[in-house]
């Protein structure tokens, strides 16, 4: 399934990616949106709408003809041939309606399928376009709900909810046409029991409406707290709080659950089937008393009737196509809010774009997270504060400094996963900020110390960074020089065994491994190793370090770590402590007149 037909900007201009030919929907409202969907399939529309209206006037002509039959057959002297002309209209009229109501389905079925496949296309553009600043903020099982149950609530809010809805709606006028054509004033019932309708259904869709919304948000809520738990296993076990988890999920569960009973009490309210067995008798009522006068034959009530028993369908469907169609739209809200998020970052398509050589400028750069401007009562505190250094092209700047010093927030800026609050920073001479964001990013690798690896085959989490275009010849020349090839042509599909998920199946060295060789197969000019060796035993740590010293050959490498044979190799090395540069230079210089940088040496060589 292809992502270039999907959504357009919106009212959100920013995006870290996007597709070519993006269809522009309207996102003013959860309404608009699901019509400018519903819009790019006009002649399916059409097809519905024609087909919906056919088949309804098919359903009305049917009493019709039933009456004038009645009418005929109570004459003195009855036609056979024009009874069997009413009879043989009823039969095609029923045949007719069965081809057009095939058609009818068809059409609306598709609407649905394609409407439930475009958004769920269109918010998983939406958040790969996010910022990694987005993504922090939300909750991943929230995220999930929206993007399955909310999105497919769509598919039943068109097929059956809409569709009946249509149909029902046509299904009111068509019989008040076939009503007036017998005689004006047996309107007198239907219309007043129209008129009822009305109101009952307005406050119906009052009561039903937040109902809906909160049920959505509450799925939600037990769906993010439940991932959690499931993200969270290992600790939920190891501190044995499984009866707690249980204990939420059922107080969440329970919360989901009331929403359905509220909802089914606002349903056992429903006015309008009552209101339409008051109409039924009131205009039996009225056709028996033009009957007495002799204004009514006994087949024009007959088809009164029938016409009136018409009426039900529309009555009886509003109970739960109206509940349908509220749920979509609380849905449709959801998924709209979160398309339409705001994010920090954009991917400047006219940015520059080059060749990077690696040098790397910070000037002045301070940083604050967005989660501390709105959630520390003393105001803001900078994660990083007035920093300026400079790393010339193929040189290794090694990081140090204590447990949140900023080490790690400081090499996201470089790519750009953060951008700064003050100052600037400039890879050979252009600020980040000015570069085409793809080509930025491209021809930066970063290989953290939690190695993420997806649920695929070693090959293709080794050949991620290049997607399609690496072949399997590459991806093992890579693993090789990663010191991985043994340890995969050990597995028993070798390059093509399937990892578990985040790859918890492999070793923490494995793991690196992997990490390394999708590192050395993109080829990066500037490279990040984020304490990428500190869970490693010594033994491992040894084919690791031959690994990473291969990576490092001609690279700008930024190296946060706390092994001592890797910072001395660095060209110069930078010492943090709380977002603040106290010292930067090389190995002897350090030991020489910084106290922190001696403290930080002397622990480890204890």
């Amino acid at each position: 399934m292809s992502f270039s037909t999907l959504a357009g900007e919106g009212v959100s201009s920013k995006r870290e990616f996007r597709v070519a030919d993006e269809y522009p929907y309207d996102r003013s409202s959860p309404l608009r949106w699901i019509v400018s969907h519903l819009l790019r399939y006009k002649l399916l529309l059409a097809t519905f709408v024609v087909s919906a209206s056919l088949t309804n006037i098919f359903v009305s002509a049917i009493p019709r003809m039933t009456g004038l039959a009645f009418d005929e057959v109570l004459k003195s002297d009855p036609s056979t041939r024009n009874l069997l002309l009413i009879a043989l209209a009823i039969l095609a009229t029923v045949l007719v309606r069965g081809v057009v109501d095939l058609a009818n389905s068809f059409s609306i079925e598709t609407i649905a399928q394609r409407l439930e496949r475009d958004a769920r296309e269109e918010l998983a553009i939406s958040l790969l376009g996010k910022s990694q600043t987005f993504h922090n903020r939300q909750r991943v099982g929230d995220i999930m709900a929206r993007a399955t149950n909310d999105i497919r609530q769509l598919n039943p809010m068109m097929n059956p909810g809409v569709a009946l809805i249509s149909e029902s709606l046509v299904g009111i006028v068509v019989p008040l046409i076939f009503i007036a054509s017998i005689r004006f004033e047996l309107l007198l019932a239907p219309g007043l029991f129209i008129v009822a309708f009305g109101f009952a259904l307005r406050h119906y869709m009052r009561q039903l409406n937040p109902v809906s919304g909160a049920m959505r948000h509450q799925f939600g809520v037990m769906n993010a707290g439940l991932t959690e738990t499931i993200l969270g296993i290992e600790v939920v076990k190891a501190s044995a709080q499984e009866a707690q988890e249980q204990k939420k999920f059922f107080r969440n569960a329970r919360g989901y659950r009331d929403y359905f009973v509220k909802q089914g009490r606002i349903q056992a309210r429903y006015l309008p089937l009552l209101l339409l067995g008051i109409a039924l008798s009131g205009a039996f009522a009225h056709g028996l008393y033009l009957l007495s006068r002799g204004e009514l034959s006994v087949g024009s009530l007959v088809a009164y009737m029938g016409l009136m028993g018409v009426l039900r369908f529309p009555a009886f469907i509003s109970i739960f196509t109206f509940s349908l169609v509220q749920l979509g739209l609380a849905g449709a809200r959801r998924i709209l809010s979160l398309i339409e998020e705001e994010t920090e970052l954009d991917e400047n398509r006219a940015g520059h774009a080059a060749t990077i050589r690696g040098e790397i400028v910070f000037d002045q750069v301070s940083f604050v997270h967005e989660d501390d401007l709105t959630q520390r009562r003393e105001g803001p505190a900078a994660a990083l504060r007035n920093i300026s250094f400079k790393v010339e092209p193929g040189t290794t700047l090694a990081i140090v400094g204590q447990t949140g010093s900023g080490k790690s927030t400081l090499t996201k800026l470089v790519n750009r996963i953060y951008d700064v609050s003050e100052g600037k920073i400039l890879i050979d001479g252009v600020d980040v900020r000015d570069w085409q964001l793809e080509v930025l990013r491209s021809q930066i690798s970063v290989i953290e110390q939690d190695v993420f690896l997806f649920s695929r085959s070693i090959a293709e989490n080794i050949a991620f960074g290049l997607g399609q275009a690496a072949d399997l010849q590459a991806v093992k020349q890579a693993a090789q020089a990663a010191q991985a090839h043994t340890f995969i042509e050990d597995f028993r599909d070798g390059y093509d065994t399937v990892i578990g998920e985040r790859g918890l199946t492999l070793s923490g060295g494995q793991r690196q491994r992997i990490a390394i060789a999708r590192a050395l197969l993109t080829d990066p000019h500037i490279l990040i190793l984020d304490d990428s060796t500190s869970a490693i035993d010594s033994a491992t740590e040894d084919q690791i370090q031959q690994a990473i010293n291969r990576v490092l050959e001609g690279r700008t490498t930024l190296l946060i770590t706390h092994r001592l044979s890797q910072i001395r190799r660095a060209d110069k090395i930078l010492v943090l402590h709380h977002g603040s540069i106290i010292d930067q230079g090389s190995h002897e210089e350090l030991l020489e007149r910084c106290s922190l940088y001696q403290r930080i040496f002397a622990r480890h060589e204890e």
